[in-house]
């Protein structure tokens, strides 16, 4: 018994630790997000994707270029653009001619790494949003009907910008399903943003710490996270959240007046996981009640389709969030 406590202590020390490393080498940097900083770790540790929303400015892209220079891991970045086809970001079929023979090889694409920045992907066409569909869900490229798997682990960010409205193309419910969060990034408060005009300059060249951890820490503590102890309270609560989107099964009037359709199953395998994650990051062996609260609305907003009414009248999802949780305690 004494055996599995220590094995315990120092998984969560190990999560800890790739934590505060990360975080001191980001916050040399960007200033005020920490908040945004964790919740994007957390997508790491939980080996899945998020998509940041936010208004230009504010550090999107520089926290996920950080946070890729702070592990000793492979990084790319793709500015999705109106022209962008789905080759430029997969790889393409060349033909060589080698030895008086004719061949044809794979050329990869940009999205052979293990951390992948797709920075403006709603300025993008479908036909090339899809093209991470399958690369995010099952970790393989498919061309010439030739499977090529992705590096281990792979983790997609996504930015977006939310003011920008004409020349873009929302993403499709199936396409943000992927995604584990949305993570929504604000203005920083008014010290910070104090700190921020007298700390930073135009152009300023940083000098971070490169590969401060490892790519197979990184693996180890998705591995831990993964078995982490969860109590059945936790599965019933979330069970609760996920019924109480639908409107056909909520106990609460608003989501059956502006809801037409609430989360997936997939939903609440996103927040079990998550729940984890903080759990460790936050020096606990097991989830709690208030992880889930906290985590609910970055896991449910993307994926809360309102109705008619509820479009029509502008209805804020994230009041909608806040009844689930307290119709599901």
């Amino acid at each position: 018994m004494k055996r599995r406590t220590k094995k315990a202590m120092s998984s969560k020390d190990l999560v800890q630790s790739i934590h505060a490393r990360i975080n001191d080498n980001i916050s040399r940097v960007v200033i005020g997000q920490n908040e945004v900083v964790e919740n994007v770790l957390i997508t790491l540790l939980c080996n899945s994707h998020s998509i940041i929303v936010g208004v230009p400015g504010l550090a999107k892209t520089l926290i996920v270029k950080l946070l890729a220079k702070s592990i000793d891991a492979s990084y790319s970045r793709i500015q999705f653009t109106p022209d962008l086809m789905p080759s430029d970001i997969t790889g393409t079929i060349v033909f060589k001619k080698e030895n008086e023979k004719n061949a044809y090889e794979f050329i990869k694409g940009p999205i052979f790494a293990n951390i992948l920045l797709a920075d403006e992907i709603n300025r993008t066409p479908p036909k090339t949003q899809s093209a991470l569909l399958q690369a995010m869900e099952e970790r393989f490229v498919t061309a010439e009907s030739k499977e090529y798997p992705l590096p281990h682990p792979f983790n997609v960010f996504a930015t977006q910008n939310p003011i920008e409205q004409e020349g873009t193309y929302p993403l499709p419910e199936a396409q943000l399903d992927r995604f584990m969060f949305q993570i929504e990034i604000n203005y920083p408060d008014r010290e910070a943003e104090k700190k921020i005009l007298s700390d930073r300059v135009i152009n300023e060249e940083f000098s971070l710490k490169d590969g401060i951890v490892k790519l197979s820490e990184i693996t180890e503590a998705q591995s831990i996270i993964e078995k982490v102890a969860v109590a059945s309270n936790i599965h019933e609560a979330v069970l609760n959240m996920m019924r109480n989107s639908r409107p056909e099964t909520t106990k609460s009037d608003i989501v059956k007046d502006y809801v037409k359709w609430g989360v997936s199953p997939r939903a609440g395998i996103f927040l079990i996981a998550a729940a984890k994650a903080k759990a460790l990051l936050d020096g606990r062996l097991t989830p709690d009640m208030d992880d889930l609260k906290i985590l609910a609305p970055l896991v449910f907003k993307h994926r809360i389709i309102l109705s008619f009414k509820g479009e029509m009248e502008n209805k804020d999802k994230e009041e909608i969030i806040n009844e689930i949780i307290k119709k599901s305690f």
